[in-house]
């Protein structure tokens, strides 16, 4: 895709909010499994149980619910600039100045900031709803903005387009 044939603009709030819906079904949908195979069927009845017993939820537990996500969001920004709902989403998470990949503290300040937009009442999030560049409290903290990859391919020649179809 060459750069004329592109086009960006903000990610809006709804089309990042589908993302992370997507993000979060497909995560649970692949860790699910795997904590239940380590602590057996009565995980899944983890909130009816009384406090003690969540507290028998141990070491893996900690590490796949929450530290392996933290991880993983941050391999794919720097990887792919995008998790799989924004890659699905045509978005990209790049540097607020340049539309660059995330450096490493980028992604690591953003990731962090995202518990941050989650207090109060999730606030932090929807302030993408209101910003002129869509960026939520995590994105200002990092110095990010989500954008959507437009490609029209409308100044495409017909031979470009021949090279395209015979690889």
């Amino acid at each position: 895709m060459t750069a004329a044939a592109a086009r960006t603009q903000y990610a809006g709030f709804w089309r990042r909010f589908l993302a992370l819906l997507l993000d979060g079904v497909l995560y649970t949908a692949l860790i699910l499994p795997l904590l239940v195979s380590i602590y057996g069927p009565g995980y899944l009845n983890w909130w009816l149980s009384n406090s003690s017993e969540l507290a028998s939820y141990g070491v893996a537990d900690l590490l796949i619910t929450y530290v392996s996500p933290f991880v993983l969001v941050i391999i794919f920004w720097r990887r792919w600039q995008a998790t799989p709902g924004k890659l699905l989403l045509d978005c990209r998470v790049v540097d607020a100045n340049t539309h660059q990949p995330l450096s490493l503290r980028q992604a690591i300040i953003r990731a962090l900031g995202y518990i941050l937009s989650a207090l109060p009442f999730y606030l932090g999030f929807v302030w993408a709803a209101i910003d002129k560049r869509k960026q939520a409290l995590h994105d200002k903290l990092a110095g990010s903005v989500v954008i959507q990859v437009i490609d029209d391919d409308s100044d495409i020649s017909v031979e470009q387009w021949q090279e395209r179809l015979s690889l």
